[in-house]
């Protein structure tokens, strides 16, 4: 299916389902659901998670439905939800635990902490390596290139996002890419 006969189709599947049509709501679901997996996936390997998850975004969804001015583009609106989700359940995660503080045994090693220190210090050099190469764009450049490499932005996504055309924003990555290039040289 093509990009704006899919947005033209959910646009009405949305319209249908805020009038009360659940079916258009099911269609919704079955038009999307894979596509929320397959990002979820990139995540998680906690499939059960992940159902959940994609399940609690949906219930959002249908919770919302009276309130038709709240989802614009139901695409990026479920897979910002979905990431959302799942950052809340890693983080309940990492701050609960089923076992009792005074059964937590010391678990740690000279290896594990020296090992941790190293992966920290190169991952905050590399951090402080791109924030270097970044500085060498423009403020678009900058831009589209969050969009696309960190926030895993489609094309047309930025075209909108950036209020620029298809290839306005190819050139604006590619002079970007070239100006990366050569600061990394």
């Amino acid at each position: 299916m093509a990009t704006n006969s899919l947005k033209e189709h959910t646009r009405e599947l949305i319209a249908q389902f805020c009038a009360g049509n659940d079916d258009a709501f099911a269609q919704l679901y079955d038009l999307y659901v894979q596509m929320l997996h397959n990002y979820g996936n990139k995540l998680t390997q906690d499939q059960e998670l992940l159902k959940d998850c994609i399940h609690d975004v949906f219930v959002k969804v249908y919770m919302k439905r009276h309130d038709k001015n709240s989802i614009n583009n139901l695409s990026s609106y479920l897979i910002i939800s979905l990431k959302n989700r799942l950052l809340d359940e890693f983080r309940r995660k990492t701050f609960t635990s089923e076992e009792a503080a005074e059964d937590f045994e010391y678990r740690c090693t000279t290896d594990d902490v020296e090992n941790d220190y190293l992966h920290q210090e190169k991952q905050s050099l590399q951090s402080a390596q791109v924030a270097y190469l970044m500085q060498h764009l423009t403020r678009r450049q900058r831009q589209a290139i969050t969009l696309y490499y960190i926030e895993q932005r489609k094309y047309e996504e930025i075209c909108d996002i950036m209020q620029m055309n298809y290839h306005s924003v190819r050139n604006l990555m590619h002079r970007g890419m070239l100006k990366l290039r050569e600061a990394a040289m």
